[in-house]
């Protein structure tokens, strides 16, 4: 498959490294020729210096036989530009960045597909979705539903109280427990956990279950005490924060604290009347338990600093906040977060290259997602008649070390799978991998 990308920053680098380990055919282009340079020694994958809103600069890099067309560049005008030059060149499909949610409206689908767009980003919109739903349940790091809820992903760390701790999986219950523990966190290691492997104190745990046994989930790990997110404090009055208000429950109590104080005046125009505005420094703590922070349950830092939200969900967290959310863009900093026991961490490149990424596989993907912590991949397949994971049990698959299946949706219903189980077309499957194994994994479902 031959894929252009369009803009060398940070989405643009970052889904670059991630495809060029997949013998793709990639080229990214970009007028930062620093930029290139480094990519182009450290990643197998041929750059192009030149404007991606330029008829030239596209030929060049042989627009008219590539596959895939993506314009992640900072500014959303000439990222649509980007696409209907590169479509009207040749280029079989066309994905623009962009940061208007009018766009995405189901209306202006077809309108934009006219013009030569084919599928539209808004990395903050994104965003937003993981962060109210991390915020759902305060004991939780990530919250992932599969086909409208029949599924359900949930993350959480293992402190002292767990159940769970030191018990080999193979052990805990046996066939008929109503949870598959898919993927391990521990220290910089993933794990796709086999019989064997055993649960250890500060893990974070990735469990799939349906909804119905959320609570037996959080009762083996030891989270029964957490309060319910009722109320919000939001550091920072970003776009990605106008969307989280947006999205969040109407149970929800938001505030938003915000230091600029003619975005506090847009602020007011874009939220709620509900949604509290508070011009003032997110840093300033004795202003923070003046506003409630003691009383709050979640607290989410999404300023443009990454180590000012790091240090600011630390301190909330010293307050007694049970749920901590960051924006962290650095992706260096990731690490440096979970090791501070920040709770979740919200990374745009990251959300936003998942969601590219499920478009280039071959296979029916209608979901994809990168589990920020743990380098480590879902996705949601529909099975195919005649596909190879419908000829055998499970277990009788092959499937390569670093792959396992979470569970199955039929019908309608979510199934949680065993390896006698024999998959059916139609099934929608949820497979969990490590990072760049997911081309592996798409070729059961062929």
């Amino acid at each position: 498959m031959k894929i252009i990308i369009g803009g060398a920053g940070a989405v643009g680098t970052h889904l670059a490294k991630l495809l060029s380990g997949e013998r793709q055919d990639i080229i990214l282009m970009d007028e930062d020729l620093e930029k290139l340079n480094k990519m182009e020694n450290n990643f197998d994958l041929m750059t192009v210096c030149a404007s991606p809103t330029s008829i030239q600069g596209l030929k060049n890099t042989g627009i008219g036989d590539a596959d895939l067309f993506i314009a992640v560049l900072p500014e959303e005008s000439r990222n649509m530009t980007a696409c209907m030059l590169a479509r009207n060149l040749g280029a079989k499909k066309t994905v623009a960045r962009i940061s208007n949610y009018e766009y995405l409206l189901p209306k202006n689908k077809e309108f934009f597909s006219k013009l030569g767009v084919d599928s539209l980003i808004y990395p903050e919109m994104l965003a937003a979705k993981e962060i109210v739903d991390a915020m759902r349940m305060s004991w939780i790091r990530q919250w992932w539903e599969f086909y409208g809820g029949a599924l359900v992903l949930i993350g959480t760390k293992m402190r002292e109280t767990a159940e769970i701790i030191n018990v080999p999986l193979h052990e805990l219950g046996g066939r008929n427990i109503p949870f598959h523990i898919v993927a391990i966190k521990r220290g910089n290691d993933t794990i796709i956990p086999r019989g064997d492997d055993i649960i250890k104190l500060h893990d974070i745990v990735y469990f799939t279950t349906t909804k119905k046994y959320i609570p037996y989930i959080r009762k083996i790990a030891g989270k029964e005490s957490y309060p319910d997110v009722r109320n919000v404090m939001i550091m920072g009055g970003s776009r990605i924060a106008v969307r989280t208000s947006q999205y969040a429950p109407d149970y929800m109590k938001i505030k938003i604290i915000e230091n600029n104080t003619e975005r506090c005046n847009r602020l007011t125009e874009l939220v709620d009347d509900d949604v509290m505005i508070i011009n003032g420094d997110g840093r300033d703590m004795e202003l923070l338990l003046e506003e409630g922070l003691k009383n709050t349950e979640a607290f989410v830092a999404l300023t443009d600093n990454s180590e000012t939200n790091i240090l600011a969900c630390l301190a909330a967290k010293r307050m007694g906040v049970t749920k901590t959310v960051a924006e962290v863009e650095n992706i260096d900093y990731i690490s440096l977060a979970e090791s501070l026991d920040i709770g979740t961490v919200i990374n745009k490149k990251k959300i936003a290259a998942s969601h590219i990424y499920q478009m280039m596989l071959d296979a029916d993907v209608s979901n994809v997602k990168c589990l920020t912590f743990a380098n480590a991949d879902v996705a949601e397949f529909k099975v195919k008649e005649g596909s190879r994971i419908t000829k055998a049990a499970v277990k009788d698959m092959g499937l390569p070390k670093g792959i396992t299946i979470g569970g199955l949706i039929r019908n309608g219903e979510g199934i949680l799978v065993t390896g006698n189980t024999i998959i059916q077309p139609e099934d929608h499957v949820v497979v969990f991998c490590l990072e760049s194994m997911i081309k592996k994994a798409e070729k059961f479902f062929n």
